[in-house]
């Protein structure tokens, strides 16, 4: 059986698609406040991991 993986993205990446910079996104990695692969030396991310980040974060209006 074979799994079909999204494409991971890198830091730059990861930091475009959240709309920050990379910055934040190894600060991040370094709190491991957000989950990332690692693939020998490099750090990749599923952007579904980022978007369920992104999920957990959202804050309702008051009505």
């Amino acid at each position: 059986m074979t799994t079909i993986h999204p494409e991971l993205l890198d830091i730059a990446g990861a930091a475009e698609r959240l709309s920050v910079t990379p910055r934040f996104i190894r600060r991040l990695v370094h709190e491991r406040r957000l989950a990332y692969i690692k693939v020998g030396k490099y750090i990749r991310f599923d952007p579904a991991d980022l978007d369920a980040w992104l999920q957990d974060r959202r804050v309702e209006a008051l009505k």
